[in-house]
């Protein structure tokens, strides 16, 4: 899930959660174990999430295992007093404070991933939490918690390691407890699966280790200077959530088996079966309406080389070829190849390929690339794999636009606002375009370092 939210929000009261807690009957954490494992995105999620579970552990004489994924550099991207490498080494020096206030003596391993990038790292994350688990005290199974950010938190850092910790718990059998951060912030009593939820009620003396331990994460709490972009990344009101006399986890659920995608036999029989044109793009209102509505939204006049993923018959592609250098276009059904290089015949700068995404990928460099009405055919992984494709292909100066179909068809394995929540996750793009109507979505990314219509023209 991908939640839009700042920090710079006040957020939901804590006065809100309070009354949501006293109207559940909420099942007690099992916290008489052999072995913890905290896993952190980033420094200070160990602490706000689970600094009391470290407490209670480590009064039990519990061995306890810190592992923090990234360094949290990129907590201030625009600090004009504070570089990354310093951001770096402050925090990690907070969190082996802050951990020495709760668990002192606990083993700390920092694995030093880059901050907002632990997608491209899954793999040694893996890895090191493997060593971690399987290099444990005998203990069986069931004496064992990993606790980790949660999946639904809306952070996507957070999202993935809660799917690389789910990958290492499951097969073990060791049970893999969730604890929001910012879903408290953005979120509302109905954003929480309490029928999964569990608490460990907090004893006045570990309540007050933790809120020592917060206090250590200065570099989140304070302002890093009066300067803009060193401001406070958590306010009093964010602190609050975490102040309670309850620390909360989710029992994270085994995720559904993936959907596979439709594949190019698929769309063969649809077009078997249903002619042409099968979605009206020629004689619909709403499809010209929607196409001029894409068209205008593209920043530049003149599009370079654009990449089509999906380019069905070809009419979009048309108008795409009017304003660049050349077109790639491609789709998986031989008859809408088939039409589209009819339709643009003749044209020598449009290539039409009979090819499904992500697997036939085409070699080079795009300054646009159009992914219209295509993204929702693919499985959650391979969605993955496509906008990664995407990402490597893109010029400096390029822009990806995205338009789907918001309402639900079951035979699609996502819908329309499952692709843009993916795409709103990709790191280093921004939003250029976001147009939002009942039927459709319409987006365009680009680098962070694109500028406006307006600023390339001179206008501001």
């Amino acid at each position: 899930m991908s939640v839009r939210f700042s920090h710079l929000d006040p957020g939901t009261p804590e006065s809100d959660w309070q009354e949501a807690l006293r109207a559940r009957t909420l099942v007690d954490l099992e916290d008489d174990v052999d072995f913890l494992v905290v896993v952190a995105a980033h420094p200070d999620d160990e602490t706000l999430g689970a600094a009391g579970l470290m407490a209670r552990a480590s009064s039990r004489g519990t061995p306890v295992v810190v592992v923090v994924a990234s360094d949290g550099e990129g907590s201030h991207p625009m600090s004009p007093t504070h570089t990354p490498e310093q951001l770096s080494s402050l925090r990690r020096r907070e969190t082996e404070e802050a951990v020495s206030r709760v668990a002192p003596g606990s083993d700390i391993r920092f694995l030093g991933l880059p901050d907002g990038e632990l997608h491209e790292h899954t793999a040694r994350l893996r890895a090191q939490l493997v060593a971690v688990v399987d290099g444990a005290p005998a203990a069986s199974a069931d004496r064992v918690i990993v606790a980790a950010p949660w999946s639904g938190d809306g952070h996507r850092d957070h999202r993935i390691v809660a799917e690389v910790v789910a990958s290492v718990c499951a097969p073990r059998g060791l049970l893999h407890v969730a604890y929001p951060i910012w879903a408290w912030h953005w979120g509302g009593a109905d954003d929480v699966p309490w029928v999964r939820a569990r608490v460990l009620r907090l004893r006045d003396e570990e309540r007050e280790r933790k809120r020592r331990a917060i206090a250590c994460h200065t570099t989140q709490i304070e302002a890093l200077s009066s300067q803009q972009g060193d401001e406070v990344l958590l306010h009093a009101g964010m602190r609050s959530h975490f102040e309670r006399d309850v620390e909360v986890f989710l029992g994270e659920r085994e995720e559904p088996a993936v959907s596979d995608g439709l594949d190019a036999a698929w769309f063969d029989a649809f077009y078997d079966r249903n002619g042409d044109d099968p979605w009206g793009f020629e004689t619909r209102w709403y499809e010209e309406r929607k196409r001029a509505i894409l068209l205008a939204s593209l920043p530049e006049s003149r599009l370079g080389a654009v990449l089509e993923v999906g380019c069905a018959t070809g009419i979009l592609t048309a108008e795409l070829a009017r304003r660049s250098e050349r077109v790639v276009a491609m789709d998986a059904a031989e008859a809408a190849a088939a039409k589209a290089r009819e339709r643009l015949r003749g044209d020598p700068r449009v290539t039409v390929l009979r090819a499904a995404a992500p697997d036939d990928w085409p070699i080079g460099e795009f300054d646009t690339v159009v992914l219209s009405e295509v993204g929702y055919y693919l499985s959650g992984p391979d969605l993955r794999r496509l906008l990664h494709h995407i990402a490597g292909s893109l010029s400096e100066r390029g822009c990806v636009v995205a338009c789907h179909w918001r309402h639900p068809v079951a035979e699609y394995p996502l819908s329309g606002d499952d692709v843009h929540d993916a795409l709103n996750e990709m790191i280093g793009w921004q939003t250029l375009v976001s147009h939002r109507e009942r039927d459709f979505v319409l987006e365009v990314f680009a680098p962070l370092t694109a500028v406006s219509v307006a600023e390339r023209e001179g206008l501001v």
